[in-house]
């Protein structure tokens, strides 16, 4: 039987992805003055990991399964990785825009949460 795939809007396809690029360049920046290593680790994390583990029938491909929760945890880190890395290399009004799409974005991400969490 084949499953039928989410069909995710754009608007919080593109919100997230933008934020999922300003963490996975700025955090790596941010880290590599104090540890090569560390900044090398968390772009492993943050790309690598979500990468491979994927919640069935949420994107195309799954690679290694996961519950609904993890791919939510895994989503709230990307986030997380934003916002840090904004606090750390911008200028505080562009933080605080940062802070805000990140906000916004897990507004638009809801109804997906809510579906992976039912899962």
């Amino acid at each position: 039987m084949e499953e039928r795939r989410y069909a995710e809007p754009r608007h919080a396809t593109v919100l997230r992805a933008g934020l999922e690029l300003v963490g996975w360049i700025g955090l790596p920046i941010a880290l590599w003055p104090h540890s090569v290593l560390l900044a090398i680790g968390v772009d492993v994390l943050l790309i690598g990991v979500p990468a491979v583990l994927q919640t069935p029938g949420d994107k195309p491909g799954t690679v290694v399964a996961v519950p609904g929760w993890a791919t939510v945890l895994m989503v709230l880190a990307e986030l997380a990785g934003a916002v840090t890395a904004a606090a750390l290399l911008l200028p505080g009004w562009a933080a605080v825009l940062v802070i805000l799409l990140a906000l916004a974005c897990c507004v638009t991400e809801l109804p997906r949460w809510r579906r992976l969490l039912r899962q």
